[in-house]
């Protein structure tokens, strides 16, 4: 609905800028930076030793915003995002499947992802 409240997930500017500039320099500002919870997750924007981390918590915001079909976009390349991405996943138990998105919708290089509602919705 387009008047409820959007939910956010926060993560460091350090964190954002090593994706901007990967050469490991010290960011100059910590304030955390929030970015909306949609139905849409594009991790190019993340390193992969993050995604452990990133994935239950961004999958749980969803929940909580009462999403429960979720667009991973890992990109296509030579499967290791996407490999490392479902080794994730099925270790979630908020997870009830997930499969290649159609091709119009990015084929293999990104995974639909179907989530367990919460109890009582």
């Amino acid at each position: 609905a387009l008047d409820s409240p959007q939910r956010l997930i926060t993560f460091s500017i350090s964190d954002l800028l090593r994706i901007v500039n990967p050469t490991g320099e010290a960011a100059m500002e910590t304030d955390p930076v929030r970015i909306p919870i949609t139905d849409e997750l594009d991790l190019h924007l993340f390193q992969p030793r993050d995604y452990p981390d990133l994935l239950p918590d961004y999958l749980t915001e969803c929940l909580k915003a009462g999403i429960v079909e979720v667009r991973i976009i890992h990109g296509k390349g030579t499967g290791f995002q996407r490999r490392r991405v479902r080794e994730i996943l099925a270790e979630l138990s908020t997870v009830i499947s997930f499969r290649d998105a159609p091709p119009h919708s990015g084929g293999w290089g990104a995974t639909l992802v179907t989530l367990k509602p919460a109890q009582g919705e």
